[in-house]
Order: C-alpha cells, then structure tokens, then sequence
C-alpha cells in the first residue's frame, strides 16, 4: 500500500496524518508548535509514523500546510492552509460549500467548489478577539485551563455580552464583569458569543451558502457550535472530535496522493 502524509505546522498546534491509498488515517500525531517549527515538524510526523506502525520509507509524497509550512524541511511540496482544508472538508462532506475554521491565533472562512477548490475567502482581522486564543485567555485569567472551557460553558444561563474588538478591550471588559461579581461561566460564554458573531460575519462575507463544515480546534466546544449554528440559522457540519483539529493536515495527505498519482501517470 502507498502511504503519504500531511502536515500542518499552525499557530498553536502542528498536526500530521499519515494516510492509506484508501484513503483512510493509518496514524495520526499532535504537539505544540512553540518556536522551533522544523523540529516541532519532524518530531510530529515521527509520533505519527510511530502510530502507523511506518517507517519513514513506507511513505512515498509528504505535503506540508499552515504558517510554518515552509519550515519542513522533508517535504516534497507545500500549500496553503485554506487549500488543505478545502480538501480535507469536502473529503469528510462531500457537500461542503462553506468552511469556518476557528485556530488559536487566525480566524478564516472561506467558499469552496465541488472538487474542494477554494472560490473565496475572508481572514479575521480584528486582533485577537477574533480567535481562539481569546477564548484560552479569557479562561486562563478566571483561573481555568483550556480543557475547563466546554464544562464551564455548559453552566451558563445568562451570558454576558463581550463587544471589544481588541483583544486588549475585550479583555478589559472580562475584568470589568468579574469585579461585578458576574459568574465565570457566563463571561465564557459571552465570549464565545462575541468569537461566533465574528465567524458569521467572516462567513457573510465569503457570500457563504450551504453546506457549512466548522473546524479548528475551538470547534470541540459544543456550545461553540450550536452559537455559530443559532446565528447562522442553517445546520452545520463538525467532524468528530479526534479530526476537528486535523483536517488540514488530512487534506494535505489527500493533495500528497493526488500529486503522487499524476507525478506517476507521467512517468508511464
């Protein structure tokens, strides 16, 4: 069997996937980007190689994503993160038209074809209030870690309202309340509410339309996806919680076998 991997060197995260001809994930690997982005890179697609049960030479097309893609030294390509996610979306719904992806550090909605080729797209530029490093912030400073963030969502009757556009002020605004006596639970939630109005605005402006697929890591929140799906007003699509995060990385696999396939139809 031929196996090839994608991997997505983020702000927050470097993920990769090693898949079958199949098409189907033999192993998968997560870590911390931090700053040595090449190490971080190399250490990763290892952990995944491991979880295969591979060895580097089992795979034959490695295809790098994300900010740090360039920085992956072992890769035979590169493309962008909203290229990569378009394939890895329209792979797991076929009938994706729309894509949100919610990072720790960048906010993108974008507008895909059939094929997953990406027609449109729009980037969150309003600091960060508009990603998910708030959110992780916001938590932090109440005392709570990031994997805190969904029970104590779910706690919430009566959010707040967070309308600061900058992180700085939004933040301003989570002190304020907490000086109020207002419940934690509730300002996380306003805080998410404030992330969704700003996803759905990007969304609006990619002319969005259905089907909608959500990704990036702040997607494992629940609660997160059912504000982006009250404000949308139209169900959305969530891959299960173990892919939310990696479905950059799958779609750069999917791109390495594609590649691998013309790269031979040539040769014969």
């Amino acid at each position: 069997m031929t196996f090839t991997a994608g991997i997505d060197v983020g702000s927050t995260y470097t993920k990769v996937v090693v898949l079958g001809e199949d098409l189907r994930i033999a192993g998968r690997a997560m870590n911390p980007t931090g700053f040595k982005l090449g190490e971080v890179a190399r250490r990763t697609y290892e952990e995944a190689l491991s979880a295969a049960g591979l060895q580097g030479s089992d795979v034959a097309y490695v295809v790098a994503t994300g900010m740090g893609r360039h920085q992956v030294g072992f890769k035979d390509v590169h493309v962008t993160d909203l290229t990569a996610s378009g394939r890895g979306a329209v792979h797991l719904f076929p009938k994706t038209r729309t894509i949100l992806d919610v990072g720790g550090q960048t906010m993108k909605a974008s507008r895909v074809e059939e094929s997953g080729k990406v027609a449109s797209f729009r980037l969150n530029d309003k600091c960060a209030a508009g990603t998910g490093a708030f959110l992780e912030k916001t938590a932090r400073y109440m005392g709570y870690s990031t994997k805190e963030i969904g029970p104590l969502m779910a706690t919430s009757k009566q959010p707040v309202p967070i309308s600061g556009v900058c992180a700085v002020f939004a933040e301003s605004e989570v002190i304020n309340h907490l000086s109020l006596g207002i419940a934690p639970a509730e300002i996380m939630q306003g805080a998410v509410d404030s992330l969704t109005t700003r996803s759905v605005q990007l969304i609006r402006r990619t002319t969005g339309q259905p089907e909608y697929t959500l990704i990036g890591g702040i997607l494992r929140f629940e609660t997160m996806v059912r504000s982006v799906r009250e404000q949308l007003k139209h169900e959305v699509n969530v891959p299960d919680a173990e892919t939310v995060q990696f479905v950059p990385a799958l779609g750069a696999a999917i791109l390495a076998h594609r590649r691998l396939k013309k790269l031979r139809e040539v040769r014969s």
